[in-house]
């Protein structure tokens, strides 16, 4: 019901920056390059976008929002005085996390089709991704969350790990341009499984997505679980 109130402004937030990185490499660089993977340039980063979304969203909303309930606004606190348990509070952050990020990748996927990115295959299939990957980095940001001591703390988070999942991942050129001990990295982001499974539903490639779905489910479920877990350890009293 809050959140109603500034959908508008929050959707904005989320979507101008993945289509405004669309817009100046994806048409811009774009049409100095040749074919990158198969396909027109802005073709590939289409598909990245609408990934780095679907990491941005989410871990916006677990991370600074999430924080302001639990530890600004007390929000939690009240909630617990219910007979709702704290693990039901985690898990509720981390759909609605997951849903923002679902209502931002969906804008995106929304704009490369005006742009005739894309077919109904791939529109429809890109969903089974989608969710999976919201909930997963929910659950990372709701990790961070925990131990958070204030909000000047997810600044580390962003610089060492989203930062470089955006930009290694292949969301904007191959991972085979790395270096061969950078790509063995980057090959393991969260951001590359989803990467990698959306491009292969792009390209009509299913060879590898079940493995990739698979990949993904477990890192959602490690993310939550240990949300829940060092979560409760911030609540426990102490001594």
């Amino acid at each position: 019901m809050v959140w109603r109130k500034l959908a508008l402004p929050s959707l904005l937030g989320n979507v101008v920056d993945p289509v405004m990185a669309l817009m100046a490499f994806g048409l811009g660089l774009g049409s100095m390059l040749p074919d990158v993977g198969g396909m027109p340039y802005l073709n590939y980063l289409a598909v990245g976008a609408v990934c780095i979304s679907a990491m941005n969203a989410p871990t916006f909303e677990a991370l600074y929002s999430a924080f302001s309930r639990m530890h600004t606004q007390k929000t939690w606190q009240v909630i617990m005085n219910t007979p709702v348990r704290l693990r039901e509070v985690v898990l509720g952050e981390c759909a609605w996390a997951a849903s923002k990020g679902l209502i931002s990748t969906g804008a995106m996927l929304l704009i490369i089709a005006l742009l005739g990115i894309g077919d109904l295959q791939f529109w429809l299939l890109a969903w089974l991704v989608l969710v999976l990957a919201c909930l997963m980095f929910a659950g990372f940001g709701l990790c961070v969350n925990a131990r958070a001591p204030s909000y000047d703390f997810f600044m580390f988070y962003f610089t060492l790990v989203v930062t470089p999942m955006t930009f290694l991942s292949g969301a904007f050129f191959p991972r085979a341009q790395l270096p061969s001990w950078l790509q063995i990295i980057a090959d393991y982001m969260p951001l590359s499984v989803v990467v990698d499974a959306l491009r292969g539903i792009y390209a009509r490639d299913f060879s590898a997505l079940p493995a990739l779905l698979m990949q993904m489910a477990v890192y959602s479920a490690s993310g939550i679980g240990l949300a829940i877990y060092l979560t409760e350890r911030r609540f426990k009293p102490k001594g």
